[in-house]
């Protein structure tokens, strides 16, 4: 396995150069195709297929041709020739190669509590960034026409990670936001990116669905400042069968990544009739408190019908309420209703004096009332990053 990674958070400071030459995509709109609209090469350099494999950094060599990768769960093992179970690595004559290296799917400016992050500089902006791919299989993904499809089949960018960063630069942006596709799968893309970021003191921002192995989630830890984790339910079955993997994986993600010291977010989707339970939620949030601590913020975010359950109903408010009850009642201290724009679960009120401190509506932040992380009204601790 290449050592490229295996620095401090330190070192990735001291080896960090960034390049010249960027393109500046102030006031840029969204650059985003689905795979249903993917076509020629465009003024951006954009078009179909992939630009510039690199060698994967979590692999390892067996009987002679065959490659494994070691980045996640799955541990695809994989012939001459063959894709891994996330589209974007493949071998080649027995090594194993990232098709998804500065080749982004999308490049957007967002509200950071589009991510959703509502404890992370509030009414800020973040460059959005992701790529096609996604080492999971939800039956109800949001974004399913750019993760889980292959590269050559979405409308793609050649971008290298020193351009993406004076982008961000170049249009005054806080932040980098590696989200709406899997992270996880374009590792090696987002690492150089992060890097570069911390260079230019921007902060590092990751939405994951959180199936990654120890020993790469340990190196995104060195690198990010906030993560916000899909935890997609609280039932092994239900995550076999509806996401294509392992629950005790992402509960072990969540683990790692507090036990970091990383600022952790989590986001639940509430699907009616499938992990709408009130004992299986009350169960998830007592686990939370235990094991993350009661003032980590937890976002439920309402389903609309997509992908493979597009026959089943948006999730009624009254059960999004239900679920926060539970929440609230195990002892969570920020618990928000997502996707449901004026409900007063988007606001954050302080756990102290019961003030709102954080006034939203949508996306749109209209009042902080925070200084110094503690809230104005009666000087309670507010965890997050707010400078």
């Amino acid at each position: 396995m290449p050592k490229k990674y295996l620095l401090s958070r330190k070192d990735f400071l001291k080896t960090c150069t960034v390049g010249a030459g960027a393109l500046c995509l102030t006031g840029m709109p969204a650059m985003r195709t689905s795979a249903s609209h993917a076509g020629n090469p465009d003024s951006t350099g954009g078009g179909k297929g992939f630009t510039s494999p690199v060698e994967a950094s979590w692999y390892e060599q067996e009987d002679g041709q065959k490659a494994r990768c070691l980045l996640c769960p799955n541990e695809c093992l994989l012939e001459q020739g063959e894709r891994s179970l996330c589209r974007v690595r493949e071998n080649r004559n027995g090594k194993l190669y990232t098709l998804a290296h500065s080749n982004p799917a999308l490049i957007q400016q967002d509200p950071v509590e589009r991510k959703p992050f509502f404890h992370v500089v509030p009414g800020s902006r973040a460059l959005s960034v992701s790529t096609a791919g996604c080492n999971l299989r939800c039956k109800f993904c949001q974004v399913w026409d750019m993760a889980l499809v292959r590269p050559e089949d979405i409308h793609a960018y050649h971008m290298p990670p020193d351009q993406v960063i004076e982008q961000a630069k170049a249009a005054g942006l806080r932040s980098m936001s590696y989200a709406f596709g899997e992270p996880v799968v374009f590792f090696e893309y987002m690492m150089e990116m992060a890097e570069l970021a911390m260079e230019a003191g921007l902060l590092n921002l990751v939405h994951t669905a959180a199936y990654i192995k120890e020993k790469p989630l340990t190196y995104i830890c060195q690198a990010m400042d906030a993560a916000n984790v899909d935890l997609k339910g609280f039932n092994a079955d239900f995550y076999r069968r509806y996401v294509g993997g392992e629950l005790s994986n992402v509960l072990n993600t969540l683990l790692l990544m507090k036990k970091s010291g990383i600022h952790v977010e989590v986001t639940t989707i509430v699907i009616p009739g499938i992990n709408d339970s009130p004992a299986e939620i009350a169960e998830m949030c007592k686990w939370i408190v235990r094991e993350l601590g009661p003032d980590t913020p937890l976002h439920f975010a309402r389903f609309y019908p997509l992908y493979r359950l597009s026959g089943l109903p948006r999730t009624p408010v009254s059960t999004l309420e239900m679920a926060r009850e539970k929440a609230m009642e195990a002892g969570i201290n920020y618990v928000y209703i997502a996707k449901v724009t004026g409900h007063e679960a988007e606001s954050t009120f302080c756990p102290g004096c019961k003030a709102r401190i954080i006034t939203r509506l949508g996306f749109i932040v209209d009042r902080v009332e925070i200084s110094n992380g503690q809230c104005d009204h009666c000087g309670h601790k507010i965890p997050g990053i707010w400078a």
